[in-house]
């Protein structure tokens, strides 16, 4: 297949999508979009909620797969945009909401997955691209890797290309990890590339997330008589003791516990004591820590009550010997440790790596882009990655 065409292509279908609004938890909009496109284009796949999946022309269920996985939603656009968020002007730069993050691995996978689409394969090769990545929704990865080890909800794909466009859930069926299109199918999933603005560096690494809800408890009382327990000085004690602690282990991969208190929460009046503080602790645990120890560390430091929001948001990292990492350095591809969570984190386990086109500093800003050459650059890394593993895994 054409990989030049393949490239312009790829720009073309990320101007369309972003032109479509597709902040998380609303992406109905743009999946109906690229399933179009998918369906063109002759590659059958399945709807899954806002979710789309699709597996090689040849998928042999009896092999392993690696699988391409992006997100398609995006975050609000930034109040500080000073041009238009939907309109990716014409140039060799495509700006816009999600253009970055992740509309450019979202293009530059599906082209890879194209490229070899047809081809008699070692292993399975998978389109995943998932949606509410950026507020780890339950309806994205998160459901979609689970569901080959247990029933999970979702829609029922139609067979062949297309799908079904209800968005209501509903018990799908058929024989597990035997049927393509469907997500028992992806319970033959061995290995992940996850698509995120890396610069196309391959991150071996990633810290997990753990975020801590803070309650201190007082007691009400008048300011002026000096009454009552004052909740928002011992959060304050709290918060000190937290900006000043160092975890002892050190990862060798990727360093220290990074701990951030970013909101605070106090009072109803000016004269009133108040009985009661919240704040929120972001903490970016490593290898070094389960998420259940760092818990039980900081609570030791604080009279505050700390709730966390979820202990699974686990770190990832590439097993040494993975053929993931043994591509990676085969190729010469810088690798790194990435500090930001993906869909790695829902992978249920599997190997994985994050690499893909444009820069993780663009991500979340006003006035997003990337540029063609970063794309095509993508597109052509990707199927060279993909060639080379698959070398690998049969040598």
């Amino acid at each position: 297949m054409d990989i030049k065409k393949l490239t312009e292509e790829s720009v073309a279908l990320l101007r369309e999508m972003v032109r479509i609004p597709s902040v998380t938890f609303e992406e109905a909009a743009v999946a109906d979009h690229i399933s179009a496109r998918l369906t063109e284009w002759g590659i059958a796949h399945s709807r899954v909620g806002n979710n789309i999946l699709a597996f090689n022309a040849k998928f042999d269920p009896a092999k392993p797969t690696l699988a391409l996985d992006a997100h398609i939603d995006t975050v609000p656009a930034a109040a500080s945009y000073t041009r238009d968020p939907f309109d990716p002007g014409t140039g060799d730069t495509i700006y816009g909401l999600g253009s970055n993050d992740d509309g450019g691995s979202v293009v530059a996978m599906t082209a890879a997955f194209r490229y070899f689409y047809d081809a008699d394969l070692p292993a399975n090769l998978a389109l995943v691209l998932t949606c509410e990545e950026e507020r780890a929704g339950s309806h994205g990865a998160a459901l979609l890797y689970a569901s080959g080890e247990e029933p999970v909800c979702g829609v029922l794909p139609q067979d062949g290309i297309g799908s079904r466009k209800g968005r209501g859930p509903t018990q799908w069926g058929g024989p597990a990890a035997t049927t393509p299109h469907t997500p028992e199918a992806l319970a033959g999933v061995k290995w992940v590339i996850i698509g995120e603005p890396t610069g196309m560096k391959a991150a071996t690494s990633e810290r997990g997330l753990l975020v801590l809800d803070g309650e201190a408890k007082g007691v009400s009382g008048h300011a002026a008589r000096n009454e009552g327990v004052n909740a928002l000085y011992i959060a304050l004690d709290d918060i000190k003791a937290l900006r000043e602690h160092r975890f002892s282990k050190i990862s060798p991969r990727m360093g220290e516990v990074k701990l951030t208190v970013t909101q605070i929460n106090a009072g109803t009046a000016h004269n009133v004591v108040p009985d009661s503080c919240r704040f929120v602790v972001d903490v970016r645990p490593t290898d070094a820590y389960t998420n259940e120890e760092i818990l039980a560390e900081l609570q030791a430091l604080c009279r505050s009550t700390l709730t966390p929001r979820s202990l699974h948001n686990r770190s990832s990292s590439t097993p040494e010997d993975s053929p993931l990492a043994k591509t990676a350095q085969k190729l010469g591809i810088e690798t790194y440790s990435s500090p930001t969570t993906s869909d790695w984190i829902r992978i249920g386990g599997r190997e994985g790596i994050k690499m893909g086109p444009g820069e993780s500093a663009r991500s979340h800003h006003a006035d997003e882009y990337i540029l063609r050459s970063e794309i095509q650059r993508g597109v052509n890394v990707y199927i060279d990655f993909i060639k080379t593993f698959y070398g690998n895994i049969m040598e």
